[in-house]
């Protein structure tokens, strides 16, 4: 039974709206008929701390949190946050990541250095999908639609159906930053898919070699 169940691991920092992304996956997991478990971690939320989501679905779920070494995807909507959180992942592990990087605030007031390097670690231990979320706000004019353009990402990951989760993000946004966000989400997409389609054949290419 353990292995029909999905484990997604979605972390980032206060204000970059993680929550939302794991309650849409949630009821979209809902809504296909799976069994969800949902759990959330969210220490000093408004000062940017670290937020992390368990969200786990199958045929029948009965922990919501995810152990060590079991996550299938880990969506990461900054960069260190990803790094955190690498012990989880198993060793077939996706890790779609945010190209972003927001001091914490010992680095912010100088008692600590950003980590360097850390997509190259990160790609130690699983195959990475790095995508410019604040490239694709910038784009459709709202900083805030930078997890809903990592949503987008992350349907293609677990083919999710792209037309229920419009239908889910038009009844949690509000109206006023709805055309940006789903813009952010048809772009995250987008991204997905060129970096699906390339690693499909490079793993061909490999094959053949």
């Amino acid at each position: 039974m353990k292995d029909n169940i999905k484990n997604v691991l979605i972390v980032g920092v206060g204000g970059q709206g993680v929550l939302l992304v794991s309650e849409i996956l949630a009821e979209i997991c809902m809504e296909a008929g799976y069994d969800v478990k949902k759990s959330e971690v969210h220490g000093m939320a408004q000062r940017g701390g670290t937020v992390v989501s368990h969200v786990r679905y199958g045929p029948k779920v009965y922990s919501p949190l995810i152990e060590m070494g079991t996550a299938h995807v880990l969506l990461a909507l900054e960069e260190l946050e990803a790094l955190r959180w690498v012990n989880y992942l198993r060793p077939d592990a996706v890790v779609i990541v945010n190209r972003q990087q927001i001091k914490p605030l010992p680095v912010a007031v100088g008692l600590q250095a950003y980590p360097k390097g850390v997509l190259t670690r990160l790609r130690k231990a699983a195959r990475v999908v790095v995508i410019d979320g604040v490239r694709i706000a910038g784009q459709v004019g709202d900083m805030r639609a930078i997890n809903i353009a990592l949503l987008g990402a992350l349907a293609v990951l677990l083919n999710l159906s792209p037309a229920q989760l419009r239908r889910i993000i038009k009844r949690k946004l509000p109206q006023k930053t709805l055309k940006a966000n789903l813009a952010a989400f048809e772009k995250g997409r987008d991204a997905m898919e060129v970096e699906q389609k390339q690693h499909r054949t490079h793993r061909k290419k490999e094959h053949t070699r």
